[in-house]
């Protein structure tokens, strides 16, 4: 069963930055793809960003220019750096893994972005 944790989720200040950790119980470059997603109170969960198993990425363009998607294959570890962080970017930021094509969900990490 392939499992995803998150963690580096908390409380920043407008313009402030976070780190986001996503460790995998599976090789990470085994899985098709890995992505970011958050989900704000009252909305639908939204794609934030993504990388393929060759490494291209893509992002929400809410985030482009501010965050970054990355992965550490010897740590089985997905990365979010988000920078320039502003109040709406507050939601809870899910990391999912797609292996042998099913999604694989991890449970959330709250991100809140407040002064």
């Amino acid at each position: 069963q392939v499992q995803l944790v998150e963690s580096g989720g908390g409380l920043v200040q407008p313009g402030g930055s976070l780190k986001l950790s996503c460790a995998a119980s599976e090789s990470i470059f085994r899985f098709n793809a890995m992505a970011w997603y958050r989900q704000a109170p009252g909305k639908q969960r939204e794609l934030v960003a993504h990388i393929t198993s060759g490494g291209t990425t893509t992002y929400a363009d809410s985030v482009k220019g501010r965050f970054g998607i990355s992965r550490d294959n010897a740590k089985n570890t997905l990365y979010l750096q988000m920078n320039s962080l502003k109040p709406e970017d507050t939601a809870v930021y899910y990391c999912q893994g797609i292996w042998n094509w099913r999604p694989y969900w991890g449970q959330g990490t709250q991100v809140t972005v407040s002064s």
